[in-house]
């Protein structure tokens, strides 16, 4: 069983960076693949970014690419997202995911954090 706690949340001003940490419980950890959500008010969750088991292989969502790096330290069994040139259309709840039936890339997340709420102010 794997039990995702993501913290680094926050309120920031457009331009500013925040760093979202997601530390995962279970010995498996480093067999999924991993990523980061977001769901804003009145809208659907949408895929921000994912990572390979390894963290070699990462993808990202256009609205995100160049601004957003994700990263992973196995033997942390954490996940980061940082964010950088913040802009108020990036404030959402953001989630932690995992996908225990694949090792690349996040299709079918079954294991949800929380969420942490990241807010960007014009």
């Amino acid at each position: 069983q794997v039990q995702l706690v993501e913290s680094g949340g926050g309120l920031v001003q457009a331009g500013g960076s925040l760093r979202l940490s997601c530390a995962a419980s279970g010995r498996t950890f480093s067999r999924y693949a991993m990523g980061w959500f977001r769901q804003a008010p009145g809208k659907e969750r949408e895929l921000v970014a994912t990572i390979s088991w390894s963290g070699t292989s990462t993808y990202y969502a256009d609205s995100v690419k160049g601004r957003f790096t994700i990263s992973r330290d196995i033997a942390k069994n954490t996940v980061y997202l940082q964010m950088n040139s913040l802009k108020p259309e990036d404030t959402a709840v953001y989630y932690c995911a995992a996908d225990r039936d694949n090792t690349v890339v996040v299709v079918a997340p079954d294991c949800w954090g929380q969420g942490t709420q990241v807010t960007v102010s014009s």
